[in-house]
This record gives structure tokens, C-alpha cells and sequence, in this order.
């Protein structure tokens, strides 16, 4: 598939009654391919960030439901919606923030009760299908609501990956920021590294290059100075799950992010589809957060980096506050300066647009 800048990046494929997947911790310097055959292994790809983003987890997910389906049906036609419940279950588990893994496996779980006894494979790749098409779009969209909000040329800063890789396609902070860069709207894209993983360098940069678009790294650490500088318009990142009220769950940094950018007059956007928005919790801090292992902070590229015997605090995510946001960007509408009834409202498509 060929984006308006260049080759895009389709890191969540099927492909031949499979479920292909671009091996995320190999980038950038390999392109590596892993096949997923069953369940297990898609639950194990998405818990060891082989695919990572929450809209990609959420449609690696769906097409796992399809792979369960597949092997429960030819494993006993006539009980197969009773025993693909443990698979289900299964995929759940794998990670506990991203919340458009649990809207997607709920969606399949919908489309499964009105299945029936027939050979189930076909109605649920074609709603897998349907997610990841609906996903692609959906960026689409956001990335040029998104780019209406950035009313003068500048230089943005993201955080993470919230790109192709990260999507079905087209990607949610990146999508915003690949359609400013077309219309002139962007010089120059700033990335944070992003530890632990690194996101950032190996993964956003490298987006960003084959689209042609120049891309500046820093430590995580100096976003604050650059900030101070005067040399940024815009902090734009993705979202893992977005509350009732507005506060964000993303990768950890982004909260320092936002209080920096509140300080030094920048505005801050988050780009996420309406599949993040979870009503059923009313604030942040309700929002489940994810502790990786130690090891992925006392080691850089399976080499210790950290005296013997030193402890690590891991979260892989932070909430940032409603109130330090800006802007809520949605495939529905943008949410300004948001709050509850504002995305309550949205979510009943009473669409918020972006003023220009």
C-alpha cells in the first residue's frame, strides 16, 4: 500500500489464513517477520511487544480470536463457542492498559453470539477485517483534523510511537503529523528516545525517515530545555486509554511532557481513535497501569547498564491530566481543553470540531 510520502509500513498483516506480524523489538536494524498460528502465540506476541500500539493490539487481537475460532471449531464443531472462551481470556491477559485490546475482543465476542454452530472462520476474519480497515481510516481522519490545529508553521515534538507501526496503518500522533508535514505546516520533528524501549529512536525515527520527513532525536530528559528554547509549537503523542473525563494513559514520560509544556506555552495534543475512550472509568487514576520487568532498565540491548544490585522501578505508562491537555483528537471530532461532558458528548457524535 502506498501512502501520499512513501512506502507505508503495515506492521499487522494476514496472510494466508495467518496472522503475520512485523517484529517490532528487531527495528531498526532488522525487518523481521513472525507468523502466528495460533492464539497462544499471538497472545505471546503481543505480551513480549513484538506488536505494540494500542490499535494494533487490538487488531492483532481480533484476527487471534479468528485463529482460536479456526482451531476450536475443527477441534469440536459443536462446542467451539463454549471452549473459545479460555481464549478469549487468554488474549485478555496479555496486557493490561491498552484498552482497545478489550474493545476489540469484546466486539469479536458480540460477533461470535450470533454465529451459531456454522464454521465460524469467515464471519470473524471478515470482522477482524473490519477493524483493521476501520482503524486505517479512522487515522486518516485524525491526522487531518489534527493538522487544522496547528494554524502556523512550526517544529513539533513527539513521544513513543504513535505511527503506522503502532496502527492500522497511517498511525495517530504520527498521522496528525505526517499530513501537517505535507501541508507545510511542519519543519521539523522532535522524538524523544522513549526509555526503556526506545520507541522513539528506533521505531518513530524510522518512520519518519521513509517518509522523508526530518527527524532530530533527544534524550528524554531534554525535552524540557529544548521546550525553553522557543523551538516548539506543538507536543503531540498517541494515547493507550483515555478516561471519561478526559485523562490520558500513554507511555511513560508523557506526563512530564505535558507539565513541561504547560510551563513553557506549548500546546499539547493527543491523537487516539473514540476505540481508546473507555466511559466505564471516570478519572485516570482508575486506569490500570503496566509494570514490565526490571531488566528492560538495568539492560540496554541485553547489556547491563546499571550497577549489580540496583532495584528498577518499570511503569510502562503515566496519566496525564485533562487539565494539562489541550486537545483531544478523535476520527469523531477534537475535543478542546477537554473535560467530561465534552467527551461524554462526543462519544454520542455531537462532534467537537477543531475552531481555524
Amino acid at each position: 500500500m502506498v501512502s501520499e510520502m512513501g512506502t507505508e509500513v503495515e506492521a499487522v498483516q494476514w496472510l494466508n489464513g495467518a496472522l503475520t506480524l512485523l517484529d517490532q523489538r528487531c527495528l531498526p536494524q532488522q525487518e523481521v517477520y513472525l507468523t502466528c498460528t495460533d492464539v497462544a502465540a499471538v497472545a505471546t506476541a503481543i505480551q513480549k511487544m513484538v506488536v505494540r500500539g494500542a490499535p494494533a493490539i487490538g487488531i492483532a487481537a481480533a484476527y487471534g480470536v479468528v485463529l482460536a475460532a479456526k482451531q476450536r471449531y475443527w477441534q469440536a464443531a459443536e462446542e467451539w463457542q463454549y471452549h473459545i472462551d479460555q481464549d478469549l481470556t487468554l488474549l485478555a491477559q496479555s496486557r493490561p492498559t491498552a484498552v482497545n485490546l478489550f474493545w476489540a475482543i469484546a466486539r469479536m465476542r458480540e460477533r461470535i453470539k450470533h454465529i451459531g454452530g456454522d464454521d465460524p472462520v469467515h464471519r470473524l476474519l471478515h470482522e477482524a477485517e473490519s477493524i483493521h480497515h476501520e482503524d486505517n481510516q479512522a487515522n486518516r481522519c485524525m491526522g487531518e483534523l489534527g493538522a487544522r490545529l496547528i494554524t502556523a508553521s512550526c517544529n513539533v515534538l513527539t513521544h513513543c510511537n504513535a505511527g503506522a507501526l503502532a496502527t492500522g496503518g497511517y498511525g495517530t500522533a504520527l498521522g496528525v503529523i505526517r499530513c501537517a508535514f505535507r501541508l507545510k505546516k511542519i519543519h521539523q520533528v522532535y522524538a524523544d528516545e522513549t526509555r526503556p524501549w526506545l520507541q522513539g529512536s528506533r521505531l518513530t525515527a524510522w518512520e519518519l525517515l521513509r517518509d522523508n520527513i526530518p527527524v532530530t532525536l533527544l534524550a528524554d530528559g531534554a525535552a524540557s530545555y529544548l521546550m525553553k528554547q522557543g523551538n516548539i509549537g506543538w507536543v503531540i503523542v498517541g494515547a493507550d486509554r483515555i478516561a471519561a473525563n478526559g485523562d490520558v494513559a500513554n507511555k511513560i514520560g508523557t506526563l512530564g511532557l505535558a507539565v513541561n509544556a504547560r510551563y513553557h506555552g506549548v500546546k499539547f495534543m493527543v491523537v487516539a481513535p473514540t476505540s481508546t475512550v473507555d466511559l466505564s472509568l471516570s478519572h485516570g487514576d482508575a486506569i490500570p497501569i503496566e509494570h514490565r520487568p526490571a531488566a528492560e532498565v538495568l539492560t540496554l540491548g541485553g547489556e547491563s547498564v546499571a550497577a549489580t544490585g540496583a532495584q528498577a522501578w518499570n511503569p510502562a505508562f503515566d496519566i496525564t491530566p485533562a487539565a494539562l491537555i489541550d486537545a483531544i483528537v478523535t476520527e469523531k471530532g477534537v475535543i478542546e481543553s477537554p473535560d467530561q461532558n465534552k467527551t461524554m458528548a462526543l462519544m454520542q457524535n455531537e462532534v467537537y470540531l477543531p475552531q481555524n
